[in-house]
């Protein structure tokens, strides 16, 4: 037995070392390396680095939803609407030999229903678009960005619009030039087509609406910036291009000109607009509080004053009146000479921010804006009223509170009055109506969280 017991070990014994010493003639499988996903504070927080490169990215968004009530005129007007918005943004940035290499792309898609949209009541839209989406090399920014007509540096917090360039988002080509000490010029060329404005009224005996030719020039931008710890101003200026078609409207044949007018094609013209902006920080009344003031003068470019849209009236309460009665238009056609004769305005805006609490906030602001157009734009009828464009003024005054109970979550609720007075009597041939200085009321609920 015991024999029997030293042989059965024995085989064991061997076959362990035979199995052993092939095994040790085998290769050795490796381990699959982990490549570590590491954050990248240089930027600031939710920045990682891509796995395998030397760049940050950021993915961000945006979940907004806002419920408006605006004061109606007539039983046809929608009094209440709907507003939700959904965003994704990547944010990719590397550091180079030549400077920062930043990258942007901003997808938004929104849905509206409700309150006149474009002067259009009972409307549903759904918009998906590229909000932004540029790279910046050094001095270089290239793509669809904020304006740099505008200062994307106000601590502006309003829902609705006001009357200045607030901040849009247009296709455009610039280079900054950094001097140092917080000061820095722009040289930009912008899409002229974002800045066209023409809300004309039909119907006007008076002025004749320009009809634009195709672009042949981008509008020309420039400003002088200068950003510190207790704030911030800029200056700005623009030159935007106002062509022509031949003096025929399409829809009704050719429109009664002076002798010879008709068919002939205007000389090209040219707008411009400037602007300058100030804000400071206001620590020593609450952490967090600012102050901001923008003024801007325009002629023959008025959509540079129009609440950072372009000829589209984006937000629902931006019409100029409540019932749509008035235009606001870059240009129109004397009808007794045929030459461009443009628009011109002006505007103020302003506002204030203030910290009750560390998550309770409330902003106050308003602006004012005087739109004139100059002999030739409107006409008095027999029975005295004006007929064409007329020259007004528009003034909003508005308020909000917003609560932040987490980081990244506000409810927000705003209220806005708005007033526009016109000279005289005006009369729309195309409704029949008749009206002269209006006003009305819009309120905002807004849920949005930042991510």
């Amino acid at each position: 037995m015991k024999l029997v017991q030293s042989l059965l070990l024995g085989s064991v014994a061997g076959l362990t070392f035979i199995a052993g010493a092939q095994a040790a003639d085998l290769p050795a499988k490796k381990a699959a390396p982990i490549d570590y996903v590491r954050v990248c504070s240089t930027y600031g927080t939710g920045f990682f680095y891509i796995p395998g490169t030397e760049t940050c990215l950021r993915v961000g968004g945006r979940v907004r939803a806002e419920y408006l009530y605006s004061e109606p005129i007539e039983r046809t007007d929608d009094a209440v609407g709907f507003y939700v918005r959904g965003r994704v943004q990547l944010d990719a940035r590397t550091a180079t030999a030549y400077g920062l290499l930043r990258s942007v792309v901003r997808f938004e898609i929104t849905r509206r229903s409700g309150t006149p949209l474009n002067g259009v009541d009972g409307t549903i839209t759904t918009s998906p678009q590229v909000a932004e989406a540029f790279v910046q090399f050094g001095g270089l920014t290239a793509g669809r960005v904020i304006s740099f007509f505008s200062d994307g540096d106000l601590p502006t917090e309003h829902f609705g619009t006001l009357r200045f360039d607030d901040a849009p988002d247009v296709d455009l080509l610039a280079y900054t030039f950094t001097f140092g000490n917080g000061f820095s010029a722009t040289l930009s060329i912008e899409d002229g087509l974002e800045r066209r404005q023409n809300d004309f009224i039909a119907g006007g005996f008076a002025a004749v609406p320009l009809a634009f030719a195709g672009q042949r020039a981008p509008d020309l931008v420039g400003n002088l910036k200068y950003e510190g710890t207790w704030g911030g101003a800029q200056l700005s200026g623009a030159v935007h291009q106002i062509r022509s078609v031949a003096l025929i409207n399409p829809a009704t044949g050719p429109v009664i000109f002076g002798p010879g007018i008709a068919g002939t094609v205007p000389d090209t013209d040219y707008g411009f607009a400037a602007a300058a902006y100030l804000h400071a920080n206001l620590p020593t009344i609450a952490p967090g509080d600012a102050m901001w003031l923008a003024a801007t003068y325009t002629n023959g470019a008025l959509a540079y004053m129009n609440g950072g849209n372009s000829a589209l009236n984006v937000d629902p309460f931006n019409a100029l009146v409540v019932n749509g009665g008035l235009g606001l238009v870059d240009a129109f056609i004397n009808p007794i000479t045929g030459d461009i004769k443009r628009g011109h305005g002006w505007s103020i805006a302003g506002g204030f921010r203030h910290y009750w609490t560390p998550s309770i906030r409330q902003s106050v602001f308003g602006s004012y804006m005087r739109v004139e157009y100059g002999r030739g734009a409107s006409s008095v009828t027999p029975a005295g009223f004006v007929v064409g464009l007329t020259d007004f003024n528009e003034w909003r005054l508005g308020s909000n509170i917003i609560w932040s109970p987490v980081s990244g979550l506000d409810l927000g609720l705003e209220v806005i009055y708005a007033r526009v007075d016109p000279r005289g009597r005006v009369f729309i041939p195309a409704t029949g109506l008749v009206f002269g200085q209006e006003s009305g009321v819009e309120g905002r609920l807004r849920v949005q969280r930042d991510f």
